[in-house]
């Protein structure tokens, strides 16, 4: 998902860190947040900050399961853009499967 550092190349992307985490908090709803720094290419501690921003805005809840967590998204939940707020998050995901 993250652009490897090549000077020959921009490193912007056209989807935001916070549709990274939520992919691949759909791909696998038991991941670690590590795991998930690793695949986007941020830090844990971003991860954990846009696992929190997406819980306050209601589009994923967290569940725990032992000492792991298991992430719930919100597949009816609209997108927060003027430009896309006519679309849900589950319209985004499956755009992007």
């Amino acid at each position: 998902m993250a652009l490897k550092n090549d000077s020959n190349r921009s490193r912007w992307t056209f989807l935001t860190n916070h549709s990274h985490v939520l992919l691949c908090l759909h791909r696998d709803p038991e991941i670690r947040l590590r795991d998930v720094a690793d695949q986007v290419g941020i830090t844990e501690r971003a991860v954990q900050a846009i696992v929190q921003e997406l819980v306050q805005e209601e589009i994923i809840e967290v569940e725990k399961l032992g000492r792991r967590n298991a992430y719930r998204i919100r597949h009816e939940a609209q997108l927060r853009h003027a430009l896309e707020n006519h679309r849900r998050v589950g319209d985004l995901l499956r755009l992007l499967e």
